[in-house]
């Protein structure tokens, strides 16, 4: 056999081999899911006692809104149920991964305080898990209070929660982004991190720095032995040459390094990513050569994914490794085609590792989150310049904290610089008004962005005049992300000039806004998301809000306040009457007081004036103040005429039974011009409400897809059947009214674009 066929037989073997371990490693660990009395168990719902051995940090779920409510915020833990008593009362020994569910309620910060290894009592009710998790069952324990502890953790786990304890002890002290930021930097632990923190890091594709990656360790080891390509050489760098170590000792002192790291950051999927990745630069501490750590990439991903298989269906892991791959083969050849036109080393390095992650982990960014970062490179560029003092400092804080509480204070205070810094860039590039470009998603979106992305980067070696070009784009790219407002409007047609009302798309909930003039606009409700509200309000050049009216506190009205309050001048904030839901009206008054702004009551028949535009509280009255729908029937009801004389009616959600004593309380109500539907246009509608206010436009705020049919096919076709041209925000955007009389007109966003 000639060596050729001999080394194309061995490849061969070779991928069999791991086909065949791959295969073996799946079986046993989906046998887990299936194997003992947990699953039947899930399957009947049933009521069960488990022994839990804790697995994974404890984590808050993200609060959502649903509906007029928010979702409870629960503690989940990953474990594998040692025993089982299911209601029988006959206690089973078994082996299953389970996801544990811990409702709000007293004793969520002990559960919180849970380190991996602990072994737990848990009593609840089994579920079966969604198919493709790695569960077995979900058990949603009861409300019983702290957790009940029947075994320790182990000691090199105690060890790690001491230091991580340590950590966050230090960093008390530091603003509010910093004290954040810098334990998720340095350990992962990311408990402090806020939505609107962690929005700002999706936007510009800084996530990465949320969660402990292999540049974590990799830091870390460079300060032990510098540059890996450097590593064979007699000018090697890192502290390993001044402290006399020999290559095999530095190499040692390498794995002993990762493996703290790994215990202290927990041996979690990203970890053991990390600590691969950190492998495989010490490999190029014995080799020195580029060619090696290739294969030490596929070698440390494929152990990975026999050790837990469910890896190959994250993409995390694959993010993780194909940023890895790219920083090893593409990084290099086009730093140095940047350093050929004229570069700095430096700035080539960085740029060119940023170029090549970004390229190759986009395509599968937008596969699940359907959106391109167009600030993702500069913003990584910005960070990167902070990352490494960081990490060094915080590892710093970290060792010293059991030793001398005040050095660790002071090595966090010196690292809450950097750590400040990196927030302060994933704040600006995710508040840029173009920061996020939408993108299909799913598979072919993402096959279609590689396609592109490959012939950018054809295209881009043959351009003839390539600085001009790329100076061009450079100022194209600036101006699509911060899209200034006069240039948006004179390209998209948005927001249209003259605007005086306009309905914002926030999906299932509402947000309004009334031109005051000279950028100022009366704000009427918030909608469910920070994020789209605050966007609508930059589209609309909305930079004073001289009032913001919360109609009333169910969620979809009120969850999005920070939105509003970004960035902007905010006057006064007033409210109906009705505190209900307590713990929405409760948020309401604590954000508005974090942000230094005053919370007034809406009085019944007050009038108030704002630039041109002048309006009326119709509702709540002073006699009818006990809404029998509850808070829908507490909302504030405005009549608002705007400049031109156009006149609108502003319902918030009041149900039919208050819509009817609104129309007996003001028996001139007549015809208006706009009006807001109630309740995102549900079918719930007084007949003589609508014939008696006539509008000529008729504004829906809902949600695409929502699961409770608004708007009602029958409120549409009874607004139309009574002359008014209906608009709804799940087909057609936000909307904006333009004019008056003759001239009303209603301009979407969808068809602006």
């Amino acid at each position: 056999m000639s060596p050729g066929w001999r080394l194309r037989a061995t490849a061969c073997a070779g991928v069999l081999l791991c086909a065949a371990a791959g295969a073996a490693s799946a079986g046993l660990h989906a046998a887990d899911l299936r194997r003992g009395p947990v699953p039947a168990l899930a399957d009947q719902a049933a009521r069960v006692g488990l022994e839990v051995r804790v697995t994974s940090d404890p984590r808050l779920t993200r609060p959502r809104v649903r509906g007029s409510g928010t979702v409870p915020v629960s503690v989940v833990l990953d474990g594998v149920a040692t025993r089982a008593q299911g209601p029988d009362g006959v206690a089973v020994g078994t082996r299953a991964p389970v996801l544990v569910i811990v409702p709000p309620g007293e004793g969520q910060a002990e559960w919180l305080r849970l380190l991996p290894s602990t072994r737990l009592r848990v009593t609840g009710r089994l579920g079966p898990a969604r198919p493709g998790d790695p569960y077995a069952a979900v058990l949603k324990a009861d409300r019983t209070g702290p957790p009940r502890v029947i075994g320790p953790p182990s000691a090199p786990q105690r060890v790690a929660g001491e230091l991580r304890a340590g950590l966050r002890k230090a960093t008390e002290g530091l603003e509010p982004d910093a004290r954040a930021l810098l334990p998720g930097l340095v350990v992962g632990d990311t408990s402090r991190i806020g939505p609107e923190l962690r929005d700002a890091f999706e936007a510009t594709d800084l996530t990465h720095l949320l969660a402990v990656s292999g540049s974590n360790l990799s830091i870390v080891l460079l300060l032990l032995v510098g540059r890996p390509g450097r590593a064979h050489q007699a000018e090697r760098g890192g502290l390993a040459p001044r402290l006399g170590l020999s290559l095999r000792a530095t190499a040692l002192a390498g794995g002993a390094l990762t493996l703290a790291f790994v215990v202290v950051c927990r041996p979690d999927p990203s970890v053991l990513r990390a600590a691969a990745c950190g492998l495989v630069v010490l490999l190029a501490i014995g080799t020195g050569r580029r060619r090696s750590l290739i294969p030490a990439l596929a070698a440390a991903a494929l152990l990975l994914v026999l050790y837990d298989p469910w890896l190959a269906r994250s993409y995390g892991f694959l993010l993780s490794v194909l940023a890895t791959g790219a920083l090893l083969v593409v990084a290099p050849r086009w730093g140095e085609a940047l350093r050929r036109r004229r570069v700095p080393g430096g700035l080539a390095e960085a740029l060119a590792a940023s170029l090549a992650a970004q390229a190759v982990c986009a395509p599968v960014v937008v596969v699940f989150a359907a959106r391109v970062s167009l600030v993702a490179i500069p913003a990584n560029l910005l960070a990167e310049l902070a990352v490494a003092p960081a990490t060094v400092l915080g590892f710093a804080a970290l060792a010293v904290a059991p030793l001398w509480t005040w050095a660790a204070g002071c090595l966090a205070w010196l690292a809450g610089w950097p750590a400040g810094w990196i927030a302060r860039v994933a704040r600006t590039g995710a508040g840029l008004p173009g920061a996020e470009l939408a993108w299909p998603g799913g598979w072919w979106g993402g096959l279609a962005l590689a396609a592109l992305t490959v012939l950018l980067v054809l295209g881009a070696r043959r351009l003839p005049y390539r600085a001009p070009v790329g100076a061009l784009l450079a100022v194209v790219l600036l101006l699509v992300v911060t899209r200034p407002v006069p240039l948006t409007r004179w390209v998209t047609g948005w927001p249209p000039p003259g605007w005086s009302y306009a309905m914002c798309s926030v999906g299932q909930g509402d947000a309004m806004v009334l031109a005051a003039g000279g950028g100022a606009g009366v704000v009427v409700d918030a909608g469910p998301d920070s994020a789209a509200v605050d966007r609508c309000l930059r589209e609309l050049g909305v930079e004073r809000v001289p009032l913001l009216l919360l109609t009333h506190f169910h969620a979809d009205h009120v969850a999005g306040l920070a939105g509003v309050l970004k960035g902007r001048e905010v006057g006064v904030i007033q409210t109906t009457g009705l505190e209900e839901p307590p713990a929405q009206a409760a948020f309401v008054r604590r954000t508005a007081a974090f942000a230094g702004v005053p919370v007034v009551r809406a009085e019944p028949g007050e009038r108030r004036r704002a630039g041109s535009l002048e309006w009326r509280v119709l509702w709540p009255t002073a006699e009818g103040g006990d809404p029998s729908g509850g808070p829908n029937d507490a909302s504030v009801t405005l009549l608002v005429r705007a400049a031109g004389g156009l006149t609108l009616l502003l319902l918030g959600d009041l149900e039919p039974s208050a819509q009817r004593e609104l129309l007996r309380a003001h028996p001139e109500l007549g015809p208006v011009d706009v009006l807001k539907v109630a309740h995102h246009g549900s079918a719930y509608q007084d007949p003589g409400l609508l014939r008696a206010v006539r509008p000529r436009l008729a504004l829906v705020s809902a949600g695409p897809d929502n699961p409770y049919g608004h708007p009602s096919p029958r409120t549409l076709e009874t607004l139309r059947g009574g002359g008014a041209r209906v608009l709804r925000t799940d087909r057609d955007g936000s909307v904006a009214v333009v004019g008056s009389g003759a001239g009303l007109v209603a301009v979407p966003r969808g068809r602006a674009l």
